[in-house]
């Protein structure tokens, strides 16, 4: 399960870059704070249920951030 986690680093941080080259840094920065978390939690010798756990709370994390800034923050709209 460590594993699973550092491809989650490897692919975050693959983001990162191509956000950073794109120049959306705040995305970039976001998407590396996300491959920090991931990596440290990698090497933490975690049982499977514990990784499990802190996924799921990940998940749950985002969704509610992510429904947070879609629902007040987002421009309907914008860009087209």
């Amino acid at each position: 399960m460590d594993r699973m986690f550092r491809l989650l680093a490897f692919w975050t941080g693959m983001f990162s870059v191509i956000f950073f080259a794109g120049e959306l840094y705040v995305a970039s920065i976001l998407f590396l704070v996300q491959t920090a978390f991931f990596l440290t939690l990698s090497y933490l010798r975690l049982s499977e249920r514990m990784y499990m756990y802190l996924f799921a709370a990940y998940l749950t994390v985002f969704m509610i951030g992510f429904t947070w800034y879609t629902e007040f923050i987002m421009v309907p709209g914008f860009g087209h």
